[in-house]
C-alpha cells in the first residue's frame, strides 16, 4: 500500500491569521473515511472524543483531544458544527482550533479510495502555525493507522515524534516539503 504524503502548507491569511492545507489521498474507500472524521465513534481512534456530537449544520460539538501537551494538559474545545454534507463535507468550528474542515471526494477511477481535503483556519502567532502543522500532520499518521483497522493507543503518547514533526516544519517555513527554507 503506497503512503500518502502528510505535510500540509500554510497560508498567512493576515497579522496572525492562518489557513493550514493538507491533500491527502487515502487508500480507502469514502464511507470509512467519514466515519472516522465525522463520528463520535470514528473520531477518538485518531483525533478526539466528540462529546457532545450533533451531527447536523448548527449542532453542537466539543472535541476532547486525547493526547497531552508537554505539562499534560490535553485540549477541550467547545463550539459547533459549521458546515454538514453526509459523507461529503464536515466543517467544526471549536475554540482555540477555529474551524476545521474534512471534504471527501472519491478518488479517481483507476487509482480508488478517497480524496481528503482539510483545511484548518485559526488566529495565532507563528509558533500556534508551526505546533498545528506538527499536531495535524501527526494526527493524520493516526488516521492512517486507524483505517487499518488499528486505532490509537493513547495511553502510549509521547510529545517525541511531535517535536520531530514541528522540528521539520519550522525548518521549512511554509509546511512545504518541496520548498526551500525560508530565510
Amino acid at each position: 500500500m503506497e503512503i500518502p504524503s502528510l505535510y500540509g502548507k500554510s497560508e498567512p491569511r493576515g497579522e496572525d491569521s492562518h489557513l493550514l492545507r493538507y491533500e491527502l489521498s487515502l487508500p480507502y474507500p469514502l464511507p470509512e473515511v467519514w466515519m472516522a472524521v465525522a463520528t463520535p465513534e470514528g473520531l477518538p481512534t485518531w483525533l478526539a472524543a466528540a462529546e457532545p456530537f450533533d451531527q447536523r449544520e448548527g449542532g453542537a460539538i466539543t472535541l476532547r483531544w486525547q493526547n497531552t501537551d508537554a505539562s499534560g494538559h490535553a485540549t477541550v474545545a467547545p463550539g459547533r458544527v459549521t458546515a454538514w454534507q453526509p459523507q461529503r463535507l464536515a466543517e467544526y468550528t471549536v475554540e482555540i482550533h477555529g474551524r476545521i474542515r474534512f471534504e471527501l471526494e472519491e478518488a479517481p477511477a483507476g487509482v480508488g479510495g478517497t480524496l481528503l481535503h482539510f483545511t484548518n483556519e485559526f488566529t495565532g502567532p507563528d509558533t500556534v502555525r508551526l505546533d498545528c502543522l506538527a499536531g495535524w500532520h501527526h494526527h493524520f499518521e493516526y488516521l492512517l493507522e486507524a483505517l487499518a483497522g488499528r486505532p490509537a493507543d493513547w495511553t502510549g503518547w509521547t510529545l517525541e515524534r511531535w517535536r520531530k514533526l514541528r522540528a521539520e516544519y519550522e525548518l521549512r517555513g511554509t509546511g512545504d516539503p518541496g520548498a526551500p527554507p525560508e530565510d
